[in-house]
């Protein structure tokens, strides 16, 4: 395994643990925390369900442009290394 390779690993592994470590109280917007009293109060359940959702929603922006990146920096990789392999013979007209 390559030191880029673990390095990635690693800051995966600590950023799945600061997500999971993070109160998810901490995730309510204003609204969402009123909204969530007002029913506790009326008599409803437990507001966990809208913290995890709002978790779900903040999460998906971020994996989907991390993945797009990862996807773009890869495809990169392999472009610089094809035309690193390139010779001069492959440039002459036959």
């Amino acid at each position: 395994m390559s030191s880029k390779t673990f390095k990635f690993i690693v800051l995966a592994l600590v950023f799945l643990f600061i997500a999971a470590v993070v109160d998810p109280l901490s995730a309510q917007c204003a609204m969402c925390k009123a909204s969530a009293e007002a029913n506790l109060k009326a008599g409803g359940g437990d507001p966990k369900g809208l913290n995890a959702g709002i978790l779900y929603m903040l999460m998906l922006p971020y994996l989907l442009v991390a993945s797009i990146g990862f996807w773009w920096w890869r495809n990169r990789k392999k472009e610089i290394q094809q035309v690193s392999d390139l010779t001069d013979s492959d440039f002459q007209q036959p």
